[in-house]
């Protein structure tokens, strides 16, 4: 499965993780350092739980640290894919409400990540146009550049499930 596109054009982001809304972050594998050369971010301990959509040997979390894995392309989504995300979604806000840091991440921390991040703010009273609004406030403006997740989030992620379910 091809879980990342080549995009030359889109920069890394400054950091290697942003605080979307208290104890919800967003990030990725790669980021550009202080040096201005890109560097890998690595997980350590400082969530308590993990998400990863893009799944890199090496770059944690540490032993201990809860850790969802979902692989999914940074494209077009199956209605499979999409009920993952949906149930990441649910985990996220699940631990939010515990009082937990969650770190959802991706390769940059654009696309795959916000569409989680952006389920769990709409699920948290967002409208979706305000939640990419603040993920692209918060992380970087090449935030959900993706444009078939602006509209699964604008069109709501159960009811894109179900459409992709029926065109399969």
């Amino acid at each position: 499965m091809r879980t990342r596109r080549k995009q030359p054009d889109v920069p890394a982001p400054d950091s290697p993780w942003n605080e979307i809304v208290p104890g919800l972050w967003m990030g990725g594998h790669q980021f550009r350092g202080r040096t201005g050369q890109v560097e890998f971010a690595v997980v350590r301990d400082e969530f308590e739980l993990v998400q990863t959509l893009l799944r890199l040997p090496g770059h944690g979390p540490d032993p201990g640290v809860e850790h969802q894995v979902w692989p999914i392309p940074d494209g077009p989504l199956d209605g499979t894919q999409l009920a993952g995300v949906i149930r990441l979604a649910e985990a996220a806000c699940e631990a939010l409400d515990s009082g937990r840091r969650v770190l959802v991440r991706c390769w940059h921390g654009y696309n795959r990540s916000a569409l989680v991040v952006a389920h769990a703010l709409i699920r948290r009273g967002h409208a979706p146009d305000e939640a990419i609004r603040l993920i692209r406030s918060r992380r970087s403006p090449w935030a959900l550049h993706n444009e078939p997740f602006v509209a699964y989030l604008r069109a709501g992620l159960p009811t894109a499930r179900l459409l992709e379910e029926l065109a399969e």
